[in-house]
């Protein structure tokens, strides 16, 4: 394992940073900064691979599959935080995009840092989520070869579904066992082996970017605006109600007499006041179309 590590460009001793804890703070954060600075260059080198992977997860939830997240450590951390926001952003079911963390999911106990390495483990719980080929399991693991991970990938794959690897070096058992593989190398941390740092910025990206662009190819994002949200209190119901307003540029009094006779369903607010129709109406069109508003507002054409 030790001479494994050593090839990883995660696991390299930074030069730039090699006399960090001689100074002064501020000049600590600059090079931290300095550092962060290479993620989002890095990234955007990997947008193709992105690409593919957003078009993998929204034909699987479209078809009624489901994308599962596997990561240990800070890479299942940050995985589970994007599953977790998925359901009050946009709306979607529970189960449809979720994380299997190595160790529990729970977020309120210390991590089992040792489940990392537990390979049999990784792909039970595969087999416990009745994983098929409808769905899509994105490996995380900033070296790209974390045991548990690749054991849930490698069963995924033997069920038929489609599997994604995200990582943070190149040439590891995670492009093997993946059928796309995007590698973020964002080499050497500010403090060496720290991959919460650099690997970990680049893999919140990735997976903003992930799901993000699925849930706009799924018709759960009108313009640029959420439409999808789930009002369950009273800020969010003010952000609804202004959602509506900005997509259809109308009065708050119409805002609020469409807001309730949809029931506060934006997308179908919208609708109403956009296509100018009643609620049952807005409704019927919003399902011919698959709650694409666009779609729905002009007879399945989708419109700029």
């Amino acid at each position: 394992m030790r001479d494994q590590l050593k090839e990883l460009a995660t696991e390299q001793p930074n030069k730039r940073t090699e006399q960090i804890d001689t100074l002064p703070t501020e000049r600590i954060l600059e090079l931290i900064n300095e550092e962060d600075q290479q993620v989002a260059i890095v990234v955007k080198g990997c947008l193709s691979a992105i690409a593919s992977a957003v078009e993998m997860v929204t034909a699987a939830i479209a078809g009624g599959g489901r994308l599962i997240y596997v990561g240990a450590g800070s890479s299942g951390r940050i995985a589970q935080q994007d599953a977790l926001e998925c359901p009050p952003t946009y709306g979607t079911a529970p189960g449809i995009v979720q994380c299997i963390l190595a160790g529990g999911n729970s977020i309120n106990h210390s991590p089992d840092e040792k489940a990392e390495d537990d390979f049999a483990a990784g792909a039970e719980e595969i087999s416990q989520r009745k994983v098929t080929a409808q769905d899509v399991v994105v490996g995380i693991a900033a070296s790209g070869r974390t045991p548990f991970v690749l054991g849930a990938m490698k069963q995924a794959a033997a069920l038929g579904a489609k599997v994604i690897g995200i990582c943070n070096n190149r040439g590891t058992p995670m492009a093997e066992a993946a059928d796309l593989v995007i590698e973020a190398v964002t080499g050497p941390e500010a403090i060496m082996g720290s991959t919460r740092m650099k690997a970990g910025t680049a893999q919140k990206m990735i997976l903003n970017m992930l799901t993000t662009a699925t849930m706009i190819r799924l018709g759960k994002v009108y313009k640029n605006l959420m439409v999808d949200l789930q009002a369950d209190n009273s800020k969010l119901v003010d952000r609804a109600k202004r959602i509506v307003e900005i997509a259809t540029n109308v009065s708050v009094k119409e805002v609020e007499r469409a807001y309730a006779a949809a029931k506060g369903d934006v997308k179908t607010a919208i609708v109403i006041l956009a296509a100018g129709v009643d609620s049952s109406e807005a409704r019927r069109k919003l399902a011919e179309h698959d709650g694409h508003i666009r779609k729905a507002m002009n007879g399945g054409i989708e419109v700029g």
